[in-house]
């Protein structure tokens, strides 16, 4: 952990939610005219799309039908630790980008001046000289050898049955997956889902866990994915004493919470993008004076 040089890491799996915990940071620091690092977790992928198809299809022969994205093998672990301890310590290290479409090879290779296509990665570069803090959102920001070089922890999860209904929402409508294939997928990462994944969410300063108010006990049947107003969010924070937690403001500036245990306040599932903004403001506010008087 680093006072000088701020490192925040989200972590969570598509669709869980850190889109919304990005937006309310980038609204945070634009009001705290504040440069940022943003790092994208896809980038430390070990393989590229091709590759890892390759990759799936050998372990498979091996007698693993276990390798996915979520496991060790599969990204580059030690890389996201290193660069977490090299930005706290001297506010540098290195990045690169992982294309998801041909919009974004278009976009990048302009912009870098290289020649990527869709599903490949940028050449690793160094990051923007200047910056005051670093934003990490992925899959994997709370590694366990990462973990001890981040000054500011959060997780963005939803229970399981609906990060299940989203992904097949997702990848049906999206991407024209049969059902068939998706839940493959699903049984595919659920090891190392267990082993890499859900031990982050120990590790966290903050979980918000967005929790549906409607039955969701099957979702392969489900018809739709549960809306906000549908559901309520948890937020646990591990020490609220570390960023002092004032509840009685939370509970007065977002209507129709409350409080579930001494560390939790729930909150409506609409609200999510104002709670996050309302706990996060003062808490990134401090690690940035501490970091300017360090």
């Amino acid at each position: 952990m680093s006072k000088k040089y701020p490192v925040i890491s989200v972590t969570g799996s598509s669709g869980a939610g850190t889109s919304t915990v990005k937006k309310a940071f980038e609204h945070i620091l634009y009001r705290e005219k504040v440069k940022a690092e943003i790092v994208e977790g896809d980038s430390y992928h070990r393989y590229d799309r091709a590759a890892m198809k390759e990759k799936m299809g050998q372990e498979e022969a091996a007698g693993n039908p276990h390798f996915s994205h979520f496991g060790a093998d599969a990204n580059l672990f030690d890389k996201i630790g290193e660069l977490f301890e090299t930005y706290g310590r001297t506010g540098t290290g290195q990045k690169r980008y992982y294309v998801h479409n041909d919009d974004e090879a278009v976009a990048l290779n302009k912009r870098l001046g290289c020649d990527v296509s869709s599903g490949e990665f940028t050449p690793w570069e160094d990051l923007d000289a200047g910056t005051d803090i670093l934003f990490y959102e992925g899959l994997h920001g709370l590694v366990k050898v990462a973990a001890p070089h981040v000054d500011l922890g959060i997780g963005v999860v939803p229970i399981v049955n609906l990060e299940w209904i989203q992904k097949i929402f997702r990848d049906n409508d999206a991407r024209g997956y049969d059902q068939e294939i998706i839940v493959d997928t699903i049984l595919r990462r659920m090891n190392d889902y267990v082993k890499d994944i859900t031990p982050q969410f120990g590790r966290t300063d903050i979980n918000f866990q967005r929790v549906p108010m409607v039955d969701t006990s099957n979702p392969f049947i489900a018809r739709d994915i549960p809306t906000a107003d549908e559901s309520m969010v948890v937020i646990r924070f591990a020490k609220p004493a570390k960023f002092n937690i004032d509840f009685p403001y939370l509970l007065n500036m977002l209507h129709d919470s409350f409080m579930s245990r001494r560390n939790t306040i729930v909150v409506p599932g609409g609200k999510m993008g104002l709670a996050m903004e309302v706990i996060l403001t003062p808490i990134i506010h401090d690690l940035l004076e501490k970091s300017r008087t360090a």
